[in-house]
């Protein structure tokens, strides 16, 4: 199976690869590092202080509290039984929020002071699947070598487990639930510069976990607002919908003559957007409006923003005309969060719609970004459509070449050569990326260009290259 955690926690088919047996052995596991990071800690305490004020004044004297949430898909159900009784067999206190999007959850481990969060997820993949997203105290998410250690433990025997006053407890009234939401609700209508009166916007759910919460935070921030795809349905979570379907949020936009249409994911950690025309503002476009909004007010730290490789060269230029250094990582919401950290960037994220304002959120917030952008819309008061000429958006065209030795495209002395000629081709114009995936035998061909033709050609001949070199023969 190699590596159990990938770069957005664990995911698979639930009830096949994700099982409710490996739910519950993944939650001991965690608890159980959890506990020994804890007693590590509180003696490096002990060794700093007298020992009286190490007993009484440390906060790790009580046991792990962890905050659970999940979205709408039935499998979270099972899934979520399985985790909480995880944790609570091991000692841990559960919060148990149900049904919130993965920030809220990251929002909720900070507010609280808990040590651990819990998500139940696979994101924007289909029902069938689903995964468990895990939070370190703070509401970050845990880094390689803690999820390496947590994945170590797995092969490890059960240790003795508590029994009678030493169990987890869970704790999930209505009341106190509705509490922590309310915070994190009034936490996002907080960061808004200006009220969204006078602004009607269709937000598409995606059938997610945002599907209450969404309507909610735009109404209360003054929006006129048209739910799409809301029922909380979560066999159709994904399903024709949200931000990796937009046909029909597209439509409805130009339907009811709104200003602006909002896109979620399953988990609402993504923002795609709409103009009023219905056509599409991607994740770079969205970074771009909100990274000059910050610039113009002082708060884009160094003025830098942290984006991943697929960024689309035209986000580059914009950045550079603007006075702004974008900086580079791999693929994945989890590098941009752990350089944004590094270098302390107030702006990161993905052209998929995962985007992170580090004063913030310690994660992509796809509410969050949804207020950033409304707000820049009333703040300037200029459509959509007008704010995303900030950048404009190069042709890109991905080809992903399967059956192929991955490992070689370094080694390969005739693909080099053939990157070598395109990128001279394009010149200043355009980008070659080739990109051996992280877990299946292909290599992604990407390649940006001044027009869609000639995109697709340059791609396609380095396709065959890449072909012809790193075929695996049998």
């Amino acid at each position: 199976m190699g590596r159990l955690f990938g770069t957005d926690g664990v995911r698979g088919v639930a009830n096949a690869d994700l099982t409710a047996e490996l739910a519950l052995r993944l939650a001991e596991a965690a608890v159980e590092v959890l506990t020994e990071h804890r007693a590590a800690s509180a003696r490096e305490e002990t060794r700093a202080v007298s020992a009286p004020e190490a007993v009484t004044g440390s906060a790790r004297a009580g046991r792990p509290v962890v905050v659970v949430g999940r979205d709408t898909r039935p499998s979270g159900e099972f899934l979520e039984a399985a985790v909480v009784a995880g944790l609570a067999s091991r000692g841990a206190d559960v919060i148990r929020v149900g049904v919130v999007p993965t920030p809220t959850v990251a929002h909720i481990v900070a507010a609280t002071g808990a040590d651990l969060g819990v998500m139940l997820s696979a994101s924007h993949n289909p029902m069938p699947d689903n995964g468990i997203k895990l939070f370190a105290a703070g509401g970050h998410k845990l880094p390689d070598e803690v999820e390496d250690e947590i994945e170590a433990r797995l092969a490890s025997p059960p240790g003795e487990r508590p029994t009678g006053a030493a169990v987890g407890r869970v704790r999930d009234e209505p009341g106190y639930i509705a509490g922590l939401v309310d915070g994190y609700v009034r936490h996002l209508l907080s960061t808004l510069p200006v009220s969204l009166d006078g602004l009607r916007v269709v937000v598409d759910c995606a059938q997610g976990a945002a599907s209450a919460l969404a309507p909610k935070v735009l109404r209360a921030a003054g929006a006129e607002v048209v739910a799409l795809h809301a029922d909380g349905d979560g066999e159709r979570i994904n399903d024709g919908s949200g931000a990796t379907h937009l046909d029909s949020l597209r439509a409805a936009v130009v339907a009811r003559g709104a200003d602006a249409g909002i896109a979620h994911d399953g988990d609402a950690d993504r923002c795609l957007a709409v103009d009023a025309a219905g056509e599409v503002v991607d994740g770079d476009q969205i970074m771009a409006v909100c990274a000059l909004a910050l610039a113009e007010r002082g708060e884009l730290t160094d003025r830098r923003v942290v984006v991943t490789v697929m960024s689309n060269l035209g986000f580059h230029q914009a950045m550079r005309e603007a006075g702004i250094e974008a900086l580079a990582t791999p693929v994945g919401d989890r590098y941009v969060l752990a350089e944004m950290r590094r270098v302390g960037v107030a702006l990161g994220g993905e052209q998929s719609g995962h985007v992170v304002f580090l004063r913030h959120a310690t994660t992509g917030d796809g509410l969050l970004t949804a207020l950033a952008l409304l707000g820049r819309m009333r703040e300037t008061g200029q459509p959509l459509g007008e704010l995303a000429k900030v950048m404009t958006r190069l042709p890109q065209v991905l080809v992903n070449v399967r059956g192929v030795d991955r490992a070689g495209v370094s080694a390969s002395a005739a693909l080099a050569a053939a990157v070598a000629a395109a990128e001279a081709e394009l010149g200043d114009e355009g980008r070659v990326l080739l990109r051996p995936s992280g877990t299946e035998p292909l290599v992604r061909v990407m390649v940006e260009a001044p027009t869609d033709a000639q995109a697709r050609e340059v791609a396609t001949r380095l396709a065959e290259v890449v072909e012809r070199e790193l075929s695996i023969t049998s």
